[in-house]
């Protein structure tokens, strides 16, 4: 980050803030809390002066200070959740405010595609999640803020790496190998999902401790305002901003964490080993024995610290609030050398000139990661390492670390693993990665025409990743490749770019006659996503290039993507209760040729306020009763992983340094004709959705319940090519269609609410049923299906399968046969259809890895200035394929015949397998699992000495314990292929936040 850049952000709103003190000559300070029922402070809480145009926002720990002009008589207060209260001035300068809470507040502000709605005329289904509602602790990516708190949207994170990312699906997704990946709007900034080289998770290029909601759009009423990249559903991120007329505020948090591993990989000692090779073993096998007993697992993992600090500086006087957050992250992770270092600043300005005719919004947040991979190849040798080796070899040539060697060549066996240490110790994988996201949207309001606004937005993501990988030529990896006999010292780095016009006009208006108001908005959008990488010749750890390295032929390879787009939206609103949404955008996108580029996706919705009927206005029972009913179609080209840019046009590509062409001396790149098909076209969703909207006992419960269907057609699938149809045996294929049929219920209720006492819960609960409905071409009967989840083990094998009648990804197994003992006979399966041959006509479809429910559950307590929090989350009908256990647990992982022992897991024991039975479905068992998300305990501390300062303490505990019958280290796995996997941790941690 820039320092002068820095300095300059920091200089401007102080000189404001002192500029303001002249325009304030004539003015009165406030200052108080607002707290709830209970006594508790309740951050970001509205504070206006009635008829000033001036607000500010309560704190962390619900503190405020106000500057109002002395004819300021009444302070307005407002919050989200909470009904509003109203303070007469007079000559208070203090204020003390409790305010009643109302969960699902109908007139809050619900942000929606291209503007906001009041919640209570919104007609799809949306859900609002604030920073009260945010999940506790070491957050270091977004989607972690909200996991398990919203039905209908399964946050799977992919480890316990530092800045690891997630797998998010709305509503279980709505393609089969098309990204089924939401869409994500940061601050009115749509932005690829796609990664940058240097970075586990772009999403954690954006700092948590910004962000101030998140509103889920999850049917198609709610997302086809975004057409063509919506199919998934949308996620629309807003950050913290400042007030107008507010005082400084200086908010400082810090927070430091230990994570520790929870548990490991049950595999054999080094004792079993020695009993199980004297007893199977050859004399030659029972040779290689050592005298050792390394707990591998052990030496590879450690306890983990990271410490996080942030600093908010926001303010602002009448014509300009500001908002300005530095953060700084350093996390280590609990596989020995894995690291991230995250150094984060955010600017926000948000003036109002013309009397307020034009709001000017600017976003600007910039990071600086540095991350240092470990080899995570490390946990499988850890797992598969023989235990009754040392760690180190005194004399050895490879660093002293052990290896196993080939007796011929005297140099590391080709085939066996590398020892776990030497892969973390050896192996320096490090990367910087620099993000600038950011945003200009003016919104003007026709002084002509108050009725008609304009709002243009200018956006920008720029993106860029770089690293290195050394591994010195001492290290077994570098010893067995003979064109690396100098080590390694790969380079590379990528550049992404995302330029957004966005442009739409705004008509509102309420006509009393008839009792009806309009909003009415059209607008044109243009996308533009560049992808650079830059191609670098092979070099070795000195930085030279290797024996056999030529310049590749292009020095980098750039691909580009546009998408182009026509929306407009109807809302009307008919004597406050009759509510109709009707949507259209059309798209045009590049990965499709002319003739297939456009797509129109329309969708229309209604809402009816039965809570308003006559009959049930004046009911004490009811507080809200609204129905929803919508319809609408979106679509889906995000294929650009699987197909390439260009999947369309025929084209050739380059090989790549192991794949050259020696004529004499020289080396040349050869060109092969890629795939490419012609007549892809968009994949179409069409989503029906029913919903319910109640409250009881003035909001003290409430929820919704919601029933839908999806059907998806034209899907985007990766399918085999007959041959000599295409220049590839698979590629990208409009293939058939698939439907997905789900309910969700949320719950939120205060059972419990005194003065000094209150209790708040949260459930909710997501039931989705999946099918594949049509594969063109082809019938169930004579078609098997398109293999999909590949495994460790074997060349090419593959453990699922696409069918129709069947979930996306069932398994596709034997039906293993059984012994008297009740254990499995090796080898001996189902002979399904009876022709006597045991082939793949006998593999049947067995289960899924997706779970058919979902639940979540939280609840808040709070006792005067003590709060106590906790989050649940359970997965029903999740099934694992045990790929450590088919790939480890059998008798060949100790006794290779390849000159080397190894180790297996302990359900070799168990099972007797000698060889690998990777296709049993023996391997298959319920996940379903509970886990307790964080248990977290607040102490709001106040006033600090009669300062203006104030003072909160929170513990917490992440990952607090998992309840299953799965034997495996950990239930949650969103492939359903279990093997190595980086553990998540239990992290402890404390914070402190101090609000001035």
């Amino acid at each position: 980050m820039n320092c002068r850049k820095l300095l300059s952000t920091i200089v401007l709103p102080l000189f404001l803030l002192l500029f303001s003190t002249a325009v304030w000559a004539q003015s009165k300070t406030i200052t108080g809390r607002v707290v709830d029922a209970a006594g508790a402070g309740i951050p970001g809480v509205t504070v206006a002066a009635k008829g000033q145009n001036l607000a500010t926002s309560s704190s962390e720990t619900g503190e405020f200070t106000i500057v109002v002009p002395a004819s300021a008589t009444t302070l307005v207060f407002s919050s989200v959740g909470y009904g509003t209260q109203e303070f007469t001035i007079g000559t208070n300068t203090a204020a003390t405010v409790t305010l009643s809470q109302l969960a699902g507040n109908l007139n809050e502000v619900v942000v929606v595609g291209y503007g906001t709605q009041r919640r209570r005329d919104v007609t799809g289904s949306v859900t609002t999640i604030t920073t009260k509602d945010f999940n506790k602790g070491i957050n270091t990516t977004p989607e972690q803020l909200i996991q398990g708190k919203v039905a209908g949207v399964q946050i799977t994170s992919n480890g316990g790496a530092p800045g690891s990312g997630s797998v998010i699906r709305i509503r279980g997704g709505a393609s089969l190998n098309a990204s089924n990946d939401p869409l994500i709007v940061i601050d009115n900034v749509p932005v690829s999902n796609s990664g940058i080289a240097g970075s586990a998770n772009i999403l954690n290029t954006i700092n948590p401790n910004d962000i101030e909601s998140f509103n889920i759009l999850k049917d198609a009423s709610a997302t086809a305002i975004y057409g063509s990249r919506a199919s998934n559903g949308v996620i629309l991120i807003t950050t913290k901003k400042g007030s107008r007329g507010d005082k400084l505020r200086v908010n400082y948090n810090v927070v430091g964490s230990i994570a520790k591993r929870t548990n490991e990989i049950d595999v054999l000692s080094g004792d079993e080993i020695r009993k199980y090779v004297n007893e199977n073993g050859t004399a030659a096998q029972k040779s290689l024995l050592g005298s050792a007993n390394t707990d591998w697992q052990s030496l590879i993992f450690r306890e983990a610290f990271t410490h996080e600090h942030n600093l908010s500086i926001s303010g602002g006087f009448k014509p300009l609030p500001y908002r300005l957050s530095l953060g700084y992250l350093n996390q280590d992770g609990i596989l020995k050398t894995s690291h991230m270092d995250r150094t984060s600043a955010s600017l926000g300005l948000f003036p109002s000139l013309f009397d307020r005719h034009l709001n000017i919004t600017i976003n600007g947040k910039a990071t600086h990661t540095k991350n240092r991979f470990a080899d995570e190849g490390a946990i499988g040798s850890a797992i598969s390492f023989d235990p009754t080796q040392q760690p180190y070899q005194k004399g050895g040539g490879f660093a002293g670390y052990f290896e196993w060697i080939d007796s011929t060549s005297g140099k590391p066996n080709l085939l066996s693993n590398r020892n776990p240490l030497a892969l973390l110790n050896l192996v320096r994988n490090v990367s910087w990665v620099n993000r600038f996201i950011g945003n200009a949207q003016f919104d003007y309001k026709f002084h002509f025409l108050p009725d008609l606004k304009l709002n243009v937005n200018l956006g920008y993501d720029h993106q860029q990743g770089e690293g290195t990988i050394l591994v010195p030529s001492v290290a077994a990896t570098q010893l067995v490749q003979a064109t690396r006999v100098n080590g390694t010292g790969d380079i590379y780095d990528a550049v992404n770019k995302n330029k957004l016009l966005e442009a739409y006009l705004n008509y509102t208006k309420k006509i009393e006659a008839i009792r009806s108001r309009i909003d009415l908005t059209g607008g044109y959008s243009y996308q533009d996503f560049q992808y650079e990488n830059t191609n670098y010749p092979p070099y070795d750890v000195n930085g030279k290039l290797a024996p056999t390295a030529t310049l590749p032929v292009f020095p980098f390879n750039f691909n580009q993507q546009t998408l182009i787009s026509y929306y407009g939206r109807l809302n009307y609103v008919l004597n406050e209760k009759y509510i109709v949404n009707a949507t259209v955008r059309r798209d045009a996108s590049s990965i499709f040729s002319k003739e297939n580029r456009w797509g129109t996706f329309p969708a229309v919705s209604f809402a009816w306020r039965i809570k308003d009927e006559g009959f049930l206005k004046n009911s004490n029972l009811f507080s809200d009763l609204k129905l929803r009913i919508g319809y609408g179609i979106t679509g889906q080209q995000d294929i650009t992983g699987s197909a390439g840019f260009y999947p369309y046009i025929p084209g050739y590509f380059t090989s790549d340094s192991s794949s050259l062409y020696p004529f004499g001396d020289t080396y040349y790149s050869t060109y092969s004709p890629k795939p490419y098909n012609a007549d892809l076209k968009w994949e179409e969703t069409e989503t029906i959705n029913a919903g319910l909207d109640f409250g009881f006992f003035n909001g003290r419960l409430n929820g919704s319940v919601d029933v839908f269907r999806k059907t998806s057609r034209d899907l985007l699938a990766t399918v085999a090519f007959p041959v000599t149809t295409n220049f590839s045996n698979e590629f990208i294929k409009n293939v058939g269609s698939f439907k997905a049929d789900g309910i969700e219920l949320t719950i939120n209720a205060t059972p419990v609410k005194t003065r000094d006492f209150t209790w708040d819960l949260g459930f909710n609960a997501t039931y989705i049923d999946r099918e594949i409905t049509q594969l063109n071409d082809v019938t169930p009967e004579d078609f098997l299906g398109y293999p999909q989840g590949g495994i460790n083990g074997g060349t090419g094998n593959r453990i699922q399968v696409h069918s129709v009648g069947y979930t996306p990804n069932t398994f596709f197994v034997y039906q293993q046969v059984y012994g008297a003992d009740n254990k499995p006979v090796e080898g001996l399966y189902v002979d399904q259809n009876g022709d006597g041959i045991i082939n793949e006509r006998d593999l049947y479809r067995y289960k899924s890895p997706q779970p058919s429910t979902t639940l979540g559950f939280n609840s808040q307590f709070g006792y005067k200035k003590v709060s106590l929090g906790f989050s649940l989350r359970s997965n029903l009908d999740n099934y694992l394929y045990s790929n450590l256990n088919s790939h480890q647990g059998v008798g060949r992982s100790i006794l290779n015949p390849l000159n080397f022992l190894g180790n297996s897991t302990r359900n070799v024991l168990e099972t007797g397998f000698t060889n690998n039975q990777y296709f049993s479905d023996y391997y298959i068992s319920n996940a379903s699992f509970l886990k307790m998300d964080y248990l977290s305990l607040g102490v709001d501390l106040g006033k600090l000495g009669g300062t203006n300062s104030s003072l909160r303490l929170t513990a917490n505990i992440q990952n607090v314990f998992t309840v299953t019958k799965y034997k495996g280290l950990d239930p949650e796995n969103f492939s359903g292929v279990d093997n190595q996997v980086y553990p998540r941790p239990r992290i402890y941690s404390l914070g402190i936040n101090l609000d001035y």
